[in-house]
């Protein structure tokens, strides 16, 4: 609902205990309400179903706990991966190529190290123009 109106969303959670509203946050929703009551024996029309002071820290802590097990996206090279880069591979240009040119599977190779584009993109390069000439051995 997010990506597909723009808006905030969230859920209006009438259940005795915070798994729903925590899985919630875990599925994308920013916002919970629940019903609130010092005592769950009070009479009132909601109590019955209503958060307790205790449950209520509950759910604060857990849904906080939960939106950042989303962390962040990011697809650079952590600090532990760094060391491991020249035993990974990478596509290296192995023959001269000049602006124009298409590139074929011969004039590329995977090979050690990984400083270079990911070998997963082999089939989208291959007949691609070069757009600036480019010397053997450069990944």
């Amino acid at each position: 609902m997010r990506e597909r109106f723009g808006l905030v969303t969230g859920l209006s959670d009438h259940t005795i205990d915070n798994t729903t509203a925590i899985t919630s946050v875990a599925l994308g929703a920013s916002i919970i309400e629940k019903h609130f009551t010092l005592d769950r024996n009070g009479g009132g029309p909601d109590d019955s179903f209503s958060l307790e002071p205790e449950d209520l820290v509950a759910l604060c802590r857990d849904s906080k706990t939960a939106w950042q097990a989303f962390g962040s996206v990011n697809y650079g090279r952590k600090r532990s991966e760094q060391a491991n880069v020249k035993f990974r591979r990478s596509l290296y240009f192995v023959k001269d190529l000049k602006a124009g040119d298409i590139i074929t599977e011969d004039a590329i190779r995977s090979v050690r190290p990984g400083f270079g584009l990911a070998p997963k993109f082999y089939d989208k390069i291959v007949g691609k123009v070069v757009i600036e000439d480019i010397r053997k051995n450069t990944c």
